[in-house]
């Protein structure tokens, strides 16, 4: 008889490690479908608000897990590691645009040290090329936001103005490093460039009048005539903007 009690012990202490042991793998189970389910929800909420599908948004989150080492955030030093950006004559612009809360959807001026995910996504949904359920106001909507985004790259001090210093500065980095030009020339284009922008905008110009620089109302009668919802891409992510998939990752 004892030993059949010990039997009926053990067996009642197994039943109860079992039980706790299915509790909880039942906990686990439910936290884990918990977490997915947020993270679904997240993601539709990013879709609803970028214009990208849910798959788009995914390859993306991947590449900015490439980028980032696994880590919530990025930092400039994250986009300056990648190789495709060495020689780019803008390179700094490039970088500094993802970080400037203009391009955020934010209704805030200046830059960021660190962006997570959701402004990374923010940031490349105006490289995101129209559908063809898009409509017409759609597209010009879109087109307006990429203008913007272009804008916010030249206009450095969040002024709302790109001034002669400013332009001066881009034309002088886009000839001057390519090594075929001296500074001093690339500096009076661009003087001759403003010049010629400004004589358009305001026709009726003194000649000792003093142009302040290029309003984004000029900004977009300048750019008028170019096609660019379907040209503005970006490739340094080694994503291909078109459809948002993910080649091989060269950071």
């Amino acid at each position: 008889m004892p030993n059949s009690s010990v039997r009926v012990q053990r067996a009642r202490a197994r039943s109860v490690r079992g039980s706790r042991t299915g509790r909880a793998g039942g906990a686990a189970a439910a936290a884990m479908g918990a977490s997915q389910t947020r993270s679904e929800h997240r993601h539709q909420d990013l879709a609803d608000r970028t214009g990208f599908s849910l798959e788009q948004i995914k390859n993306l989150h991947r590449r900015f897990q490439q980028l980032s080492g696994d880590e919530e955030t990025i930092s400039k030093e994250n986009l300056e590691s990648i190789p495709a950006l060495a020689n780019n004559p803008i390179r700094k612009q490039i970088i500094g645009a993802f970080f400037d809360k203009r391009n955020q959807n934010r209704d805030e001026v200046g830059s960021c040290e660190q962006i997570g995910f959701e402004q990374f996504l923010m940031v490349m949904s105006h490289f995101r090329p129209p559908s063809l359920k898009t409509t017409a106001e759609e597209k010009e909507a879109m087109r307006r936001e990429k203008l913007r985004f272009l804008f916010n790259m030249h206009d450095t001090d969040n002024d709302g103005t790109i001034t002669l210093v400013e332009y001066r500065k881009v034309v002088e980095e886009l000839l001057s490093k390519s090594g075929a030009i001296e500074e001093e020339t690339a500096k009076a284009i661009a003087d001759a460039a403003m010049l010629e922008v400004a004589s358009t905008n305001v026709p009726a110009m003194g000649p000792d009048d003093f142009y302040e620089g290029i309003t984004f109302e000029h900004f977009e009668q300048i750019l008028k005539g170019l096609e660019m919802e379907t040209r503005m891409h970006i490739r340094f992510l080694d994503v291909d903007t078109t459809t948002m998939r993910c080649g091989k990752f060269t950071s």
